[in-house]
């Protein structure tokens, strides 16, 4: 029998958004976002954890991350994400490959009670690899809307995929996301 059998582990993702960052100390710990969000910006509008059992083989495990994003120009813009790789907080400490994050898909929606003059026609093709690193990376686009598309409030939905080896040790891993809204496509 694997010596992974049943083991949990726990992955948290801590969201910083516009370089202010919102640490989650405990799995599912409640986070109160303080950003407002007022022309031109986005704010992330959910806290994703995960949880799996390790079984001795290679697994994936999903979340969504939503943020709620306003435009009201015609030049475009993209929204960009870069991370920290996931990590463990105690000693050793433990990782998991910096390559193990994807996104596979996105969706958006004009954002209920609002007014949305144009959709976002998005050119992405996914997956997109979500970079991760100590310190995190440069950002790369995983989302946007062409010139003179996405005008106007919308809720975003993303689907990020994490890897987890079979050879992962069991414990609490944590990565810290940043997001950037930028003008133009």
């Amino acid at each position: 029998m694997s010596r992974y059998k049943y083991k949990l582990m726990s992955l948290v993702v801590a969201i910083v958004v516009l370089a202010m960052s919102t640490e989650l100390p405990t799995q599912g710990a409640p986070v109160a976002y303080a950003i407002p969000c007022g022309v031109n910006c986005e704010t992330v509008t959910n806290s994703p954890t995960v949880s799996l059992t390790l079984n001795g083989t290679d697994q994936t495990v999903s979340y969504i991350l939503t943020l709620t994003l306003n435009h009201n120009g015609e030049e475009g813009w993209n929204v960009t994400i870069t991370s920290t790789q996931f990590q463990t907080g105690t000693t050793p400490t433990r990782t998991l490959p910096a390559t193990a994050s994807s996104i596979t898909g996105v969706t958006a929606v004009c954002t209920a009670g609002q007014t949305c003059t144009t959709m976002p026609q998005n050119g992405i093709t996914y997956p997109v690899a979500v970079p991760a690193g100590q310190p995190a990376p440069t950002a790369v686009k995983f989302y946007n809307a062409a010139a003179t598309s996405g005008k106007g409030t919308f809720d975003i939905s993303t689907t990020i995929n994490i890897t987890v080896p079979a050879n992962t040790y069991a414990g609490s891993y944590t990565s810290t996301i940043t997001l950037a809204r930028v003008s133009g496509p």
